[in-house]
């Protein structure tokens, strides 16, 4: 059995992992990435939000991302029986970026790896942790797994948990906690978009909401490749049965907007159902540790949050890691863990009230209040910290108030 000391051990290459780690890399810290499967490989989360773009841009990863040429993303397009609501990112309360993009998140995340690997970063694929043993001052002992089943050992200083939806650290410290989102299912495919219309209904990144639960997404990519998916309360969505190409087929039934492009269309694979998707942990760091992205927290994929949160989470915890590891003082509660919660009530307050109905009830009213939308824009943007927005400051009672005086006046 081998063994490997660094700075700090990073578990997944998915942008979470890599934003943190060129962070490290580029302020002199030894650091080891690992990661469970080969790339590239499939992965959701394919709508990005423009925070994010700030993000990779701070750690030097945006030029290689822009010389792929991904779909750009402007905004957002809802659509609810014949009302179209459109949101353009370039009209938002808060300053920062107007757009991002629509990746296949196979060849956005080798991109980013890519880069890494070409910068000197020591990633290793196909790599398993199978048992962390922390000492009292923060360092840990991992035990890693090739696939091979060989083992090897790596000690840290630190370890960031940027594993996504495989959970490492929650699973082996016991951190899982149960998520107060209502329990909703996905399920999703890919499909090569030959009846694609041409100019920008092409492009749009679109939501077709079918009832106050249920709603299809689409999100077209620059390759001529389509993500389609359903999102649904969960006893709702089993009650299609069949195997999973059956089920995703009678669902597209659902949208009259939609059901003629995709009809007919082979699906490049076979559509993958997640179940109760939303997630949540007990703590969001730990001595020696820190959680990022979806290992911390998922929401819900209605707003498109997954990797900005992943994204935020990821550089923040680098740069608190490397303030420690230089002798500096850190207050992990105030500056990450109470910092990342803030932006996570706030889209988790979206969410909810989504499926209430109240945001709906805002997004769909019409004569559109113009400041209103923009100060909704901003959230749906990512810049979910900004509390000059009422709609971050107040997000948990302003939403709901708003959508009682609208249903309200519809009553007289």
């Amino acid at each position: 059995m081998s063994n490997t000391n660094v700075d700090v051990l990073i578990i997944g290459a998915g942008p979470s992992g890599c934003v943190a780690a060129s962070y490290l890399h580029k302020n002199g810290l030894k650091i080891k990435v690992v990661e469970k499967n080969k790339f590239p490989r499939f992965a959701i989360g394919e709508s990005l939000l423009p925070r994010c773009m700030d993000h990779f841009d701070e750690v030097g990863l945006l030029e290689c991302l822009k010389k792929q040429e991904f779909e750009i993303k402007n905004g957002a397009r809802f659509l609810k029986e014949d009302v179209v609501c459109n949101f353009d990112f370039s009209e938002k309360h808060t300053k920062g970026w107007d757009w991002t993009w629509q990746v296949p998140r196979a060849d956005f995340d080798k991109t980013l790896t890519d880069e890494l690997i070409k910068n000197g970063v020591d990633i290793t694929f196909e790599e398993e942790v199978v048992d962390v043993v922390f000492s009292e001052d923060g360092t840990s002992v991992t035990t890693i797994k090739n696939k091979e089943q060989k083992t090897k050992t790596i000690e840290a200083k630190f370890i960031i948990d940027s594993s996504g939806f495989g959970r490492v650290l929650p699973r082996l410290l016991d951190l899982d906690a149960p998520s107060a989102i209502p329990e909703h299912s996905s399920i999703f495919t890919h499909v090569k978009d030959i009846k694609r219309p041409k100019g920008k209904e092409g492009t749009l990144i679109t939501f077709d909401v079918i009832d106050k639960d249920t709603w299809l997404w689409v999100i077209p990519f620059s390759n001529g490749i389509t993500s389609i998916g359903y999102v649904g309360a969960t006893d709702y969505m089993e009650s299609f049965k069949g195997n999973s190409t059956k089920r995703l087929t009678e669902m597209m039934k659902l949208s009259t907007y939609y059901y003629e492009r995709f009809k007919d269309l082979d699906y490049t694979f076979e559509p993958v159902s997640i179940k109760n998707f939303s997630k949540s942990v007990k703590q969001l760091y730990g001595k020696g540790y820190a959680l990022t992205g979806n290992s911390a927290e998922f929401l819900d994929p209605v707003f498109s949050s997954g990797v900005t949160f992943a994204t935020e989470s990821g550089i923040l915890a680098a740069k608190l890691i490397t303030k420690e590891l230089n002798n500096e003082t850190v207050n992990w509660e105030e500056d990450y863990s109470n910092y990342i919660k803030k932006g996570v009530n706030v889209f988790s307050t979206y969410v909810k009230e989504w499926y209430t109905g109240n945001l709906q009830t805002l997004f769909f009213h019409r004569p559109q209040n113009t400041e209103i939308k923009k100060q909704i824009c901003a959230v749906l943007a990512g810049y979910v910290w900004d509390e000059s927005n009422p709609f971050v400051k107040k997000h948990n009672k302003i939403v709901r108030n708003l959508a009682y005086l609208i249903n309200l006046e519809k009553s007289q």
